[in-house]
């Protein structure tokens, strides 16, 4: 039996943005549901406020310590808080290994009693995660052990984010008439796409397979609609339509393609663009797992590395992911998701056709996913069994 709950809950959670926006995108969403959901009292430490701040518009990048949405955002710049005289709550998670100011662990031993020490690390979907979640590892000087937490796709693993409130909320908008036609004229300025469109989201990283399935787009037999975020594609998707630049708000139009350029949107937004869409090109982490609760067929966009080191962790998720296809929609995504990632070249028919069996499986996928149980559920339960 676990032991009693206590009456409030204190947390650090550190975070050092690496690249992009998903080290940032996961612990500010997972900052919130831990202050929202279970009431803990959240201070978040962040090196890169600007990073920050695209995902959070309210946040002000000149303060050194604020609270937005209730939970107290700490600019963590070395040394400054390195030697500060701070509290050390009664948990301390630790995302990505970013690795704790010496002065910070050195208080963690100095605490009457040692703090639940997390290491939160990235999500994989490979089968060596159920083995390592969980498991501890002593501290070399200090009377302090620090627990690996994996986030994972499959049983055994501590799951991924996701808010009590999401279904809802995507079955509300899902349903809303309204609510659509709201979202298109307020992001593109227009008209929600006729029925016989495909509509779909493109968020990548840069892709020189881009080109090609635009080019299929554009002369495909039925109409496609692209929302594209701006970002690291938006200087390629202005090279295809002769555009000098292709930002927030603008419009093109080639053979079946049309496209919209969308505005970078406050975090929370981003479901409603998974929503609005037919299928997802998604990348990284954060936009990767919001993929799966859309409940739509998906593209993923994994971080590349050297030497296709990623490839095998492309493979992993597939095997969570499309096992449960007929072979010949499992193949067909394989090959298109390889091909996406820099293994040959994308082929939008061949996936395509398998859209009714693609639109079934991410129903299924979403309920499997689900069983797992999500990060913050998970990881609140097992921090709090450790509270003594």
């Amino acid at each position: 039996m676990c032991p009693a709950r206590p009456d409030t809950i204190a947390c650090d959670l550190f975070c050092a943005v690496i690249d992009n926006f998903g080290d940032v995108g996961v612990c500010w969403r997972l900052a919130r549901q831990l202050a929202a959901e279970y009431g803990w009292q959240m201070r978040l430490f962040v090196d890169d406020l600007h990073t920050f701040a695209r995902l959070c518009p309210t946040l002000d990048v000149g303060l050194a310590r604020q609270r937005v949405e209730g939970i107290v955002v700490e600019h963590w710049r070395e040394p400054v808080h390195a030697g500060d005289p701070i509290a050390v709550p009664d948990i301390v998670i630790e995302a990505f290994a970013c690795e704790l100011p010496p002065a910070y662990v050195a208080a963690m031993a100095r605490r009457a009693r040692a703090p639940v020490w997390l290491n939160l690390e990235y999500l994989s979907a490979e089968d060596w995660v159920a083995d390592y979640h969980l498991k501890p590892s002593p501290h070399a000087r200090y009377a302090l052990t620090k627990t690996f937490f994996f986030p994972g796709l499959g049983p055994g693993t501590g799951g991924v984010v996701k808010e009590r409130t999401l279904d809802a909320e995507r079955v509300a908008f899902e349903t809303s008439e309204a609510a659509q036609n709201a979202w298109w004229r307020e992001n593109t300025g227009a008209p929600r796409p006729e029925p016989v469109a495909t509509v779909i989201s493109l968020f990548s990283y840069e892709n020189p397979a881009l080109d090609g399935l635009l080019e299929q787009w554009r002369e495909g037999n039925e109409p496609i609609v692209l929302l594209a975020p701006e970002g690291r594609i938006s200087g390629a998707l202005a090279r295809f339509f002769g555009a000098s630049r292709f930002g927030a708000g603008a419009h093109a139009e080639r053979g079946n393609l049309r496209a919209h350029a969308l505005a970078f949107r406050p975090q929370p937004e981003f479901d409603r663009l998974l929503w609005a869409s037919d299928v997802n090109f998604v990348r990284g982490e954060d936009s990767f797992v919001r993929a799966q609760w859309a409940r739509r067929p998906f593209v993923w966009h994994i971080y590349p590395q050297a030497d296709a080191a990623h490839l095998p962790k492309l493979d992993a998720a597939l095997s969570h992911y499309a096992a449960a296809l007929p072979a010949p929609a499992r193949a067909a995504v394989g090959r298109f998701w390889h091909a996406w990632n820099g293994a040959g070249a994308p082929d939008w028919n061949d996936f395509w056709r398998h859209r009714e069996a693609l639109r079934a499986r991410a129903d299924e996928w979403a309920e499997e996913l689900a069983s797992v149980g999500d990060l913050a559920a998970n990881l609140a339960e097992f921090a709090e069994s450790q509270l003594k």
